[in-house]
């Protein structure tokens, strides 16, 4: 890959993130609109905790790997590493994974269907704004040894 091409990385326009927050507040929306629970308030608190700590302590631990390899985070700058351990050996997106979690998490707290199924569409808009792009730039910086990762771990779980 030539020097002028990776200067850009992969080419994600914007935070992921985003996508994630906008649904998030969409299916807050919906909530206040046409309420839909979960039908299990007793437990939805401690689950939606448990869940939002789970995710939020993931992506701090991702943080500081990813300033250990001294590599980027922001997927619109370039790679220098490919991360194949510690979360990553689990899966090819934890960050966005711990998102999801968050996302779910956030809907059992507040005892929302809308907000809960949130991460369903943020997952498939993440996929196709910013996964695709990133794949298929990790794989022509970085070849056979990315494909070999991608044979070894599945993109999710």
């Amino acid at each position: 890959m030539s020097n002028k091409i990776d200067k850009n990385g992969p080419g994600v326009k914007f935070p992921p993130p985003l996508i994630f927050i906008v649904l998030l507040l969409a299916g807050y929306g919906l909530q206040q609109v046409l309420p839909i629970g979960l039908g299990i308030t007793l437990w939805s608190k401690a689950i939606g905790s448990v869940l939002i700590l789970s995710g939020l302590l993931s992506l701090l631990l991702l943080l500081v790997t990813y300033l250990r390899r001294k590599t980027n985070i922001e997927p619109w700058k370039p790679t220098t590493y490919i991360i194949t351990s510690g979360l990553y050996a689990c899966s090819r997106n934890p960050i966005y994974l711990s998102l999801c979690l968050v996302a779910i998490g956030i809907g059992f707290l507040l005892n929302s269907l809308w907000i809960v199924f949130s991460f369903l569409p943020s997952a498939a808009l993440v996929y196709c704004f910013a996964i695709k792009k990133e794949e298929a730039y990790l794989e022509a910086k970085f070849g056979e040894q990315y494909l070999c990762y991608k044979r070894k771990v599945r993109r999710w779980l």
